[in-house]
């Protein structure tokens, strides 16, 4: 039968979600990986790069993985307990991790960075990002596609509107208001398997903008249906949707 819902629940609530690290879901969950790979990207045009910026870091997961850090490095984050995570991840990298708000500036000065790279913000602030560029800088940003995992969102909250299916051209019009010239847009949408409960609710815990304002409390009927229904189908099934978006600062 396998542990109660009860069990699985408490086990949930009792991991912690600083940093953006997801190695708990080893065998509890699955996300099919977009095609272009970020981290590999990320780390070529680093290797690229004389300073560099990433904004809403995390837990400095991603940029922990680049082999050839340029000279300046920064890294940034609004949530507290993300800061000491990603400090111990970025070390060995030589980068600095700065406490920032998501809006509405960026505490750097203007051009001062060749490369800005973001994955998966709660907000992009387009001409932030543009004035913090040098001229011939590049952004380069994996983002969370309108209607993201509907799929457990309505699961918890019952039936939604329809995503807007121009999130992607939305984007690259945002870029080219601020005056960035985009080089690249795409999307795509992943399928995410979920096995039991105790990896939707520490999925909802970590992922906020799934369901805002999640409580395990508050959701508890709504997730023992999620669990009756693994139970009988093995599987939870949702789909993630992403978006890869390149933009250039004219020279």
């Amino acid at each position: 039968m396998g542990a109660s819902f009860e069990d699985l629940i408490t086990e949930a609530v009792a991991v912690p979600v600083a940093g953006w690290d997801f190695s708990w879901f080893d065998g509890r969950a699955t996300e099919q990986r977009p095609s272009w790979g970020y981290a590999r990207l990320v780390a070529e045009r680093m290797a690229d790069a004389t300073a560099a910026l990433d904004v809403q870091t995390g837990g400095g997961e991603v940029l922990a993985t680049v082999p050839k850090p340029p000279a300046l490095l920064v890294a940034t984050d609004s949530w507290r307990p993300n800061l000491p995570v990603a400090a111990r991840h970025l070390r060995l990298l030589g980068a600095s991790v700065v406490e920032t708000a998501d809006a509405p500036a960026l505490p750097f000065r203007d051009a001062a960075f060749d490369l800005v790279v973001s994955r998966h913000p709660v907000r992009t602030l387009w001409d932030e990002i543009a004035r913090v560029l040098r001229p011939g800088g590049t952004f380069l940003s994996q983002q969370i596609g309108a209607g993201t995992n509907r799929e457990l969102s309505e699961a918890m909250l019952g039936p939604l509107p329809s995503p807007d299916p121009r999130h992607p051209e939305q984007l690259a019009e945002a870029a080219g208001a601020a005056g960035l010239t985009v080089l690249d847009v795409r999307a795509e949408r992943l399928r995410v398997e979920f096995f039991d409960v105790a990896a939707v609710t520490y999925f909802l815990r970590k992922v906020v903008w799934t369901v805002p304002g999640f409580e395990v409390e508050a959701y508890l009927p709504r997730l023992r249906a999620v669990h009756d229904r693994i139970r009988a189908e093995g599987v939870f099934i949702s789909f993630a949707e992403r978006v890869l978006i390149e933009a250039r600062k004219p020279t």
